[in-house]
């Protein structure tokens, strides 16, 4: 899949995160409604909301915990194999010096 077409995981668990937000703040204005039926909703609501919390500091976790892998997997190819390293740098650097210069 493209990083193109999918938003990133951390904007996502941020957008998560801000409807939870507004989702609590609207718990809150309607407390003082009355009626049994209101009341369910909000239970229910709130039950929800604290499930939706839970995985979303478990996907945060996860998230963060991936790219600690990632960076780490990459601090020792770096240390395991210098010379190529800095040669895909210098590949990169060369080509992004190429695009820069069309422009």
């Amino acid at each position: 899949m493209s990083t193109t077409t999918t938003p990133p995981k951390d904007k996502l668990v941020g957008d998560l995160k801000a409807i939870i937000a507004d989702a609590e703040e609207l718990l809150k204005l309607t407390a003082g409604q009355t009626g049994e039926k209101l009341g369910d909703v909000r239970g229910r609501m709130g039950e929800r909301l604290a499930a939706a919390k839970e995985r979303i500091s478990e996907a945060e976790a996860a998230i963060i915990d991936s790219g600690k892998k990632a960076a780490r997997a990459t601090d020792d190819y770096v240390h395991e194999h210098p010379w190529q390293s800095l040669g895909v740098a210098a590949g990169v650097a060369f080509l992004l010096g190429l695009l820069a210069g069309r422009r």
